[in-house]
């Protein structure tokens, strides 16, 4: 085992381990450290912690010191200057009619090298921009051409999933990525869905294509001919993370499909036979092992589905015939209303509904005979005169 301290040089990218020596550093601070290149000051992720010798690679660089505030201010004016470098390389490169395109800029810690990063699609001749930058600046320059995929490393950004880049966070290099990878996992093979920022196909398609390739192997591929426990059928349809696929058998029809997992089903070897050959049987039919069943505890329909609240039951309603009808008065009582006579009805049986009665209509002729009827009456009250004595 052999003791380090985790760091990152503007804090993005790989991880590099340093030998703290007798310093006892601590997360989240910056630190001094010897390069090649020089001192640079970096960012220290984990603390003095012990890794195995396999990880290490020799020879192990020396964490000078820990950065002071002398040291954050050095920094601080190198991140002005680099500002600075950017705005006057790119007018540079526009005055000299180079195609080429200016991604970052870095100053080192002590102050005497400028490195311009650029992309560009092929070969670019920028000696006289190296002098003209010399002269400017002073000091040494270099100018290194990078691909599309370091370029979107260094800007950083947010990929499709919503999360920054994986390879400006934790990718120490780039893996090969494949169309296949893409096409084993079912993902749309559409260029805009299954690339990243730099326009590449994206690294994490590489996370799972191992795990990928270990269920294909469990699954017979789309199209073979296979045998079911109902009779034998061709693959129409794999589910790899399932571990299901769904089948046509021969006889049912083509639109007629069942799912099985894969365990139920046996691929035929050589396919469909000829006509008239009887297809072999290799499906080796395998006892399920019952369930266990659940011990019945006080815990035991914690999960099951709520039940609703029963209403409380509701006493049975008395026969209509021993409910006493209690009907309303259409007109209120007054002087000039009397009391309406309750209507006759006849006694119903016993256990029948009793329903209300309803006044039939009256005909007009008979109502037109009451009015005349009172009018005959009226007249006849009037008081006559009397009679005269008899001549």
């Amino acid at each position: 085992m052999t003791e380090v301290v985790s760091v990152k040089f503007k804090n993005r990218g790989k991880t590099y381990f340093f030998d703290p020596g007798q310093l006892a550093v601590p997360d989240g601070v910056d630190v001094i450290v010897e390069t090649a290149k020089g001192l640079e000051i970096a960012y220290c992720t984990c603390g003095n912690h012990e890794v195995e010798d396999e990880c290490v690679v020799q020879p192990l660089r020396q964490v000078v010191r820990i950065a002071s505030e002398s040291d954050l201010r050095v920094s601080e004016i190198n991140k002005v200057r680099e500002k600075e470098a950017f705005v006057i390389c790119q007018r540079k490169i526009e005055e000299h009619g180079l195609d080429m395109k200016l991604v970052d800029v870095e100053c080192n810690f002590e102050g005497n090298k400028t490195m311009f990063f650029f992309t560009s699609d092929g070969r670019v001749d920028f000696r006289d921009l190296v002098k003209d930058l010399a002269s400017v600046f002073r000091n040494r320059i270099e100018l290194r051409q990078i691909g599309v995929r370091d370029e979107a490393k260094m800007l950083g950004g947010i990929g499709i999933c919503g999360r920054p880049l994986c390879c400006s966070q934790f990718l120490d290099d780039f893996q090969p990525v494949s169309t296949k990878m893409a096409k084993l996992q079912s993902m749309s093979l559409n260029p805009t869905k299954i690339s990243g920022n730099c326009g590449r196909l994206m690294c994490c398609l590489r996370y799972e294509d191992e795990a990928y390739k270990e269920l294909v192997k469990t699954v017979p591929k789309s199209g073979a001919y296979v045998e079911t426990p109902d009779g034998y059928g061709t693959v129409t349809q794999v589910y790899l993370l399932r571990q299901t696929v769904k089948v046509r058998l021969d006889g049912e029809g083509d639109e007629v499909f069942k799912s099985y997992h894969a365990e139920d089903i046996a691929v035929v070897p050589n396919g469909r036979p000829k006509p008239g050959e009887q297809p072999p049987r290799v499906l080796q039919y395998r006892e399920k092992k019952p369930e266990p069943e659940r011990a019945e505890d006080e815990e035991s329909g914690f999960w099951d589905a709520p039940v609703m609240i029963a209403a409380e039951p509701r006493e049975k309603a008395k026969p209509a015939a021993e409910v006493p009808v209690r009907r309303k008065d259409k007109h209120r009582r007054g002087k000039g209303n009397p009391r309406p006579k309750p209507d006759r009805q006849d006694k119903p049986e016993e256990g029948a509904a009793a329903r209300p009665a309803q006044k039939s209509p009256k005909a007009p002729e008979q109502q037109g005979s009451k009015t005349g009827a009172k009018s005959s009456r009226r007249r006849r009250s009037k008081p006559r005169p009397p009679a005269g004595p008899a001549e």
